[in-house]
């Protein structure tokens, strides 16, 4: 389908990270853009103030019947009435991933996959490619800092894309440059074994366009099954890898670093936001503008004023007193990178973490692996699980993470609980983390912090 030509949109479920992208996708081109949601919340808000009509009750007559297209994502339930409304009525209904395919057949394009790291680094990516005028079409799975987006528009026929592997979206992509971070077991509700995502992943790489190349981390587990027409590596720091860091320093809680290459070396690189997986993620994309010829100097220069993704080891408060880091870990190696890095970073500071498990599935499969990462913090606090679009499921609760775990320094508390422990410890380096809706206190623990 030509979605350039298309000038109607309806979509359901237009209120997700991955929807929204797509839906400002068509309305910076024209498109008359409307859609369902289950709840308003700010990023619906911004849609509606861009223009886009959005009502919350699933109800048939609120549907936009002149649409000429319709855009669901997998999330949404298979008794909706509008989405069937839709089908019964012939109208043209795709998935998200089926429009992105479309993107992806029609430009440049380059695509960023894996368990962890995938919105860090397609959005790094993105943000030079702007900053240094190359330009390029982002859609990202997560809210820039610097332009509080997760889409932008470029004359260039170049897009950047976040290549999801949930309900394996991924595999209708078809890239020019394919990045791939790690294939670590998540989601094995949908694939059910390690071994079945793993073989989803090594498919990805053999959607990539011929003469298009794969840019993958070193060392990851079945490398050698992965496919591309060129394939480079990348690493933080080991020398073996195509690219990788040397003299990395820390300073304020960022990163000064070189970045080496095959023929090419990028000097005194500063990275502004916390975390070495992030400078890691940032030699990735710096390997990438590379592969597109971009100046080392432009590129220096752009990476200097980047700052960061929201809820990706973001700072709410960095002063002398508090440091308070938000972040959407929600995988036993995403809370470990996160833990050990603001350990790193503040090495004086008692490390308090609250973490709020997210699915009922993800917490059975990977209790174990939760508690180790967890041990690793001064002291933790545990939330119930957020069930997302999951049933509770029996014998499964945030105990079967805390019953593992080998650190006595934890405790389970409510919301509220959570943010009066903030109010009496006030800790000097506090985290939540989690992909639910931990996220709602922020602002709270936000000021209680900044008080002084």
């Amino acid at each position: 389908m030509n979605v350039t030509a298309i000038k109607r949109v309806y979509f359901v479920g237009i209120g997700g990270i991955g929807m929204s992208a797509l839906a400002r996708f068509f309305s910076d081109r024209g498109a008359v853009v409307s859609g369902y949601d289950r709840t308003e919340t700010e990023l619906t808000r911004k849609l509606a103030a861009e223009g886009m009509a959005i009502h919350y009750t699933d109800d048939v007559a609120l549907c936009d019947k002149a649409t000429e297209l319709v855009v669901y994502t997998p999330a949404i339930p298979k008794d909706h009435k509008e989405l069937n409304w839709y089908r019964d009525n012939n109208y043209p209904v795709y998935k998200r991933s089926d429009v992105l395919q479309w993107i992806t057949e029609a430009m440049h394009a380059i695509t960023v996959a894996g368990t962890h790291g995938k919105t860090t680094i397609s959005t790094t990516i993105a943000y030079l490619l702007r900053e240094t005028s190359y330009g390029c079409n982002a859609f990202l799975g997560g809210i820039s800092v610097n332009y509080e987006r997760n889409y932008w528009h470029s004359d260039n026929n170049t897009a950047v894309i976040e290549a999801d592997e949930y309900d394996r979206s991924f595999l209708k992509l078809f890239p020019d440059i394919a990045v791939l971070t790690s294939i670590d077991p998540d989601h094995l509700d949908i694939y059910g074994t390690p071994a079945e995502m793993e073989a989803a992943f090594i498919q990805y790489t053999k959607n990539i366009k011929p003469g298009g190349t794969l840019l993958v981390k070193h060392g990851l587990h079945r490398q050698s099954e992965l496919k591309g027409p060129n394939t480079i590596t990348y690493s933080l720091q080991n020398d073996a890898a195509d690219v990788y860091a040397e003299n990395i320093t820390q300073e304020h809680g960022g990163y000064i670093f070189d970045v080496v290459g095959k023929g090419w070396r990028a000097e005194q690189m500063r990275l502004r936001i916390g975390g070495m997986h992030n400078v890691e993620n940032s030699i990735a994309a710096i390997a990438v503008t590379q592969m597109l010829g971009i100046d080392i100097a432009a590129v220096r220069s752009a990476l200097a004023t980047f700052r960061g993704i929201k809820r990706r080891f973001e700072y709410l408060v960095h002063t002398d007193e508090h440091v308070y880091i938000d972040d959407y870990a929600h995988h036993p190696e995403e809370l470990a990178a996160l833990i050990k890095s603001a350990k790193r970073l503040f090495p004086k500071r008692k490390c308090v973490i609250a973490f709020q498990p997210h699915l009922f599935s993800r917490t059975r499969d990977l209790a174990d692996g939760f508690a180790h990462s967890l041990d690793m913090a001064d002291e933790v606090i545990l939330l119930d699980i957020y069930p997302a679009r999951e049933l509770p499921m029996e014998g499964v609760t945030t105990e079967t993470i805390t019953s593992r775990m080998a650190n006595p320094a934890h405790t389970v508390l409510s919301k509220e609980g959570l943010v009066e422990y903030v109010r009496r410890a006030r800790p000097a380096l506090f985290i939540t983390a989690g992909a639910g809706d931990i996220d709602k206190l922020t602002g709270t623990i936000k000021e209680i912090l900044q008080q002084a």
